[in-house]
């Protein structure tokens, strides 16, 4: 297939039966993490196996961490090895929460160094429109050996982000709601608010009705906007906890934008230290 970001759940549904893809359901909730898996069990886009944000995505929190920290790159790798992904594996990654989970494990495979991946647009809401089959098989995927080096440069630390508080040469977007950006409603974190200097964009953004990815052109007219003269390259996209950041990230991709980085310790690291600088209001 193409090297977007995305494929569409026609062309998904062709491929169905093509050993070299590896689906992968990433259904999750905050509030009821065991939530997604047990959709999962429910029904299924035939073959997909299942990813837990909390157990295979993320590593172990820590005093100084956010909510979802990044995996171990060795623990990642073998969870990958376990799917039985390789580096000639075409992964697609679908959830029903506007790609927000699925964008994760985009992201991380990224990281690695896959190339080979796409997620669903428009999510299981695509696939259920379009009548296909749903499933209540778990597959029994052979394992291989994936070989992944993390691509440091595509992150930015907590440090990093304290050093350039004052600095007009790097753009941070925060993804999340208008109202936890603000300081107006927060139920996840215990401080809420952003960092200062930092610009609202919510990752709903840039989805259309049915959860399916703007065009490129009006995502780069978006982004530009906030941007303003900015490269992307010194673009640093953030979240709550670095999951739904990730989501964003392939908009920018789509909008030929290349070059942001990931915050991945998000809000929930940053106000981790009481000392840090939080700011409220604003848009």
């Amino acid at each position: 297939m193409s090297a977007s970001p995305l494929v569409s759940a026609a062309e998904l549904a062709e491929h169905l039966d093509d050993p070299d893809w590896r689906i992968i359901d990433c259904r999750f909730d905050l509030k009821q993490p065991d939530a997604g898996e047990a959709a999962y069990r429910e029904g299924h886009i035939p073959g997909a196996l299942y990813a837990h944000l909390d157990r295979d995505l993320s590593g172990p929190i820590t005093p100084a961490s956010g909510r979802h920290p990044l995996p171990d790159p060795h623990t990642l790798c073998a969870t990958f090895s376990r799917w039985g992904i390789d580096a000639d594996t075409q992964v697609i990654c679908y959830d029903t929460h506007a790609n927000a989970y699925a964008g994760r494990l985009w992201w991380l495979l990224r990281w690695l160094g896959h190339e080979r991946l796409a997620v669903l647009d428009g999510g299981m809401k695509a696939w259920e429109s379009s009548n296909y089959a749903f499933d209540t098989t778990v597959p029994q995927i052979a394992a291989t050996v994936f070989r992944g080096n993390p691509r440091n440069d595509m992150l930015v630390t907590t440090h990093e982000i304290a050093a350039q508080l004052d600095s007009h040469t790097h753009c941070l977007i925060d993804v999340r709601t208008a109202e936890r950006f603000a300081g107006e409603k927060e139920l996840l974190d215990p401080v809420a608010g952003h960092i200062p200097g930092a610009r609202n964009l919510p990752y709903q953004s840039n989805l259309d009705a049915g959860d399916c990815y703007l065009p490129p052109e009006a995502l780069k007219k978006m982004y530009r906007r906030v941007l303003d003269d900015i490269a992307p390259d010194h673009c640093i996209v953030m979240c709550g906890s670095g999951v739904t950041a990730c989501q964003s990230l392939i908009a920018l991709e789509l909008a030929g934008m290349s070059g942001a980085k990931l915050y991945a310790g998000s809000w929930s690291e940053w106000i981790r230290d009481s000392a840090r600088t939080v700011a409220v209001g604003g848009k």
